[in-house]
């Protein structure tokens, strides 16, 4: 009928670089390349989480809208790092519990333009669409409140390496908050980054990554916590900035 939303179709294909951190009957923790989408959506004709997990075998078994099956939270196509996945309709609800209540332990660390002032922080400041480009998010009015807590972890000649907890979960957060504070991610021209610090560093995408999730795990309430080390362009980039500043 006209105006209703198309089926989106899940492509089974195995996802480069996909690496398999936990696997039990209910959940599936993993990390995602930079590249790769969480689930199918209209206009995207890339891979996926959904379908790397298809052509892996594994079975995802929750309800609401198939394409999107066991997503509980996603990363940003030019984000890598931790995710989990439902695979049991009991995970899925319970870990949607805790994703709305903020419970869960998001880490990221982010590679960040000049030096924050304070060197830690939070950033509490509501985001929504971008008033005239419908592909961004910005600091807005009447957006949804987003709250970012940061931590300076070293210190560079040009840039600075943090520590970044996410209150909230909104769109582009840490993209749109460090941009909003004068200190976009190092690679985002998305959100105004320098493109000649990229250019030099080699970067493709912005310089983030969700290294840590921890959370309650839902098949028998304990807490766990899983790691991600720094992909190959986000360690090469860091070096060589590490290396400009000594």
């Amino acid at each position: 009928m006209p105006g209703q939303p198309q089926p989106v179709q899940i492509v089974a294909e195995p996802v480069e670089g996909m690496e398999i951190v936990h696997d039990d009957e209910h959940i599936v923790v993993l990390v995602k390349p930079v590249g790769v989408a969480a689930h199918p959506s209209p206009g995207w004709s890339g891979p996926t989480v959904i379908g790397g997990l298809a052509a892996a075998g594994f079975t995802i078994s929750t309800s609401g809208a198939a394409e999107r099956q066991g997503i509980v939270h996603r990363l940003d196509v030019g984000t890598s790092g931790l995710m989990v996945v439902a695979k049991s309709e009991r995970a899925y609800t319970l870990l949607k519990r805790q994703f709305k209540e903020r419970t869960v332990d998001k880490r990221y660390h982010a590679l960040v333009q000049g030096h924050p002032d304070p060197l830690s922080g939070t950033i509490d400041a509501p985001i929504g669409r971008h008033p005239q480009h419908d592909y961004k998010w910005a600091v807005t009015a009447d957006g949804k409140p987003s709250v970012t807590h940061y931590d300076l972890i070293e210190a560079f000649r040009a840039a600075s390496l943090l520590d970044i907890k996410l209150e909230t979960g909104r769109t582009h957060q840490i993209r749109v908050h460090m941009a909003a504070h004068r200190h976009p991610c190092v690679g985002d021209l998305t959100y105004g980054a320098d493109p000649t610090l990229a250019k030099r560093l080699r970067l493709q995408r912005q310089w983030l990554h969700a290294v840590r999730l921890g959370f309650e795990h839902p098949g028998d309430g304990r807490w766990v916590e899983y790691e991600s080390a720094y992909p190959a362009d986000l360690a090469q980039a860091l070096e060589t900035v590490r290396a400009e500043s000594s």
